[in-house]
């Protein structure tokens, strides 16, 4: 199979995949809570239901605010198909660089906060006041994750940090343990799940995300949520192809192998639905104002990845 149809293949695949992601840590949260809970395909029949509906869109509001989803959904899901899924594919590895994907991640967070002031009302404006407040320590906390991968596999792309680790060329390191940490606790910031956000309730005291998108409705509130999957399902991806990226199939590789390895990469996500969600009903929301201090403990990480890595090296 080609590169370029494995490509478009796993970017298919992630934007499929992405409500059931959403709908197994649903149905597991509501499992390990002796609840009944929705479907886990209810994601999908939540979307289509706001995507038969009409956008109201208020008068206060410029391009800005309509334009917003549609730039979110595009960035994310061009940021989630880059990742290695369950298949290594040549065609576009030059693109799928550590920093340009983050950079993809970074204008959405800039446009969801900027569609937030936009519509002039205080909870968005509430809302992206606290997402740039936690921008502020989580983006220099991933970029030191970068540096500290990069130190250890010698690149930046996604495609060789991943088969560089897959090959065994590594040996169980200390720093990559703690980048592995450090990036598990950014990627619960970034989707604001528990304990720094709860994606579950419109509390004003406590909602960051939900409060930027308060306002939205009909397709354009179909598009955020689609978003808000596909950027969980990238993350969850990331970690994968990273850290565990054993059974991704290599490049070039045969329509078994990639059998193979898209089995292994469903069962990846399923157990990240099932740990995600015992991990928040296992834990409670903290303040907002501590988030910062949750955040920079996963800077700190990245940069003690770094010292023990450049220390080690010295002897």
């Amino acid at each position: 199979m080609s590169d370029l149809t494995v490509q478009i293949l796993q970017a298919v695949l992630a934007l499929a995949l992405a409500p059931l992601l959403t709908g197994m840590v649903r149905k597991t949260k509501a499992s390990l809570q002796r609840r009944c809970g929705a479907s886990i395909f209810q994601p999908y029949r939540d979307i289509a239901r706001l995507m038969r509906k009409e956008a109201v869109v208020s008068h206060d509001a410029s391009w800005i605010f309509p334009a917003a989803p549609t730039f979110i959904l595009a960035a994310t899901w061009v940021a989630a198909a880059l990742v290695p899924m369950f298949a290594f594919a040549n065609g576009l590895s030059s693109a799928a660089d550590f920093i340009v994907i983050i950079g993809l991640l970074a204008s959405t967070r800039f446009a969801l906060a900027l569609a937030g002031l936009d519509i002039g009302t205080s909870f968005g404006g509430l809302g992206s006041s606290r997402e740039m407040l936690f921008a502020t320590v989580a983006e220099p906390a991933i970029l030191m994750l970068i540096f500290a991968l990069s130190l250890i596999c010698g690149t930046t792309r996604l495609v060789d940090i991943a088969g560089f680790i897959q090959g065994t060329q590594v040996a169980p390191h200390i720093s990559l343990l703690l980048a592995f940490a450090g990036l598990a606790m950014l990627a619960v910031v970034e989707n604001g799940r528990i304990p720094v956000d709860n994606p579950a309730t419109h509390l004003e005291l406590t909602m960051v995300h939900e409060a930027m998108v308060l306002e939205y409705s009909g397709r354009h509130l179909a598009q955020i949520e689609l978003a808000a999957s596909l950027k969980l399902l990238f993350y969850v991806s990331l970690i994968s192809a990273v850290f565990l990226p054993w059974g991704i199939a290599p490049a070039g590789a045969s329509l078994g192998q990639i059998a193979l390895g898209l089995i292994v990469y469903l069962f990846k996500l399923a157990v990240a639905a099932k740990l995600l969600a015992f991990f928040e009903i296992s834990i409670a929301k903290m303040r907002v104002f501590r988030v910062p201090q949750f955040t920079g403990v996963a800077l700190m990480l990245g940069l003690l990845a770094v010292i023990l890595l450049l220390v080690s090296r010295s002897f």
